[in-house]
């Protein structure tokens, strides 16, 4: 199950993203914004990113017009590791060396093609298991 979370500028993509989701078949849960109206991108990031940490969704993908406030807002969710990617490279990266369990975009930075395409990178790259990685994450979660 993936969180799906945004404000009024990530609407649009959201709306694309989850299209794409039911193209392939996979399951998601929309944390809103549920319409393009002004809102708060902190109260929608930080639902999503809170069923991420409870184990409720497996995984999280959300998006504001930067991507910068929405990752920011999640990654202050005990648990969350959100990562920002506006390419293919930053988002494989971020599954093999810090296990991100959130994707955050910027829909007025990059376009709805490139997007999909992060968007797959993520979900299909695995994390690496590799021992410097796994202490770097641990590290991360310390307080």
């Amino acid at each position: 199950m993936i969180a799906l979370g945004c404000d009024s500028a990530g609407y649009e993509l959201k709306q694309k993203v989850m299209e794409h989701l039911r193209e392939r078949n996979l399951e998601y849960k929309d944390f809103g914004s549920y319409d393009a109206e002004p809102c708060d991108y902190p109260v929608f990031g930080k639902k999503a990113a809170r069923a991420v940490a409870s184990g409720e969704c497996d995984r999280g993908i959300i998006i504001c017009g930067t991507g910068i406030g929405i990752s920011i807002a999640a990654n202050k969710v005990k648990g969350v590791r959100a990562a920002l990617c506006h390419d293919t490279f930053s988002a494989q990266a971020t599954r093999e060396h810090n296990d991100a369990n959130m994707l955050a975009m910027g829909a007025r930075v990059i376009g709805p093609g490139l997007a999909l395409k992060i968007v797959d990178t993520f979900l299909d790259t695995e994390f690496s298991n590799v021992d410097r990685h796994i202490r770097r994450i641990g590290m991360l979660e310390e307080e």
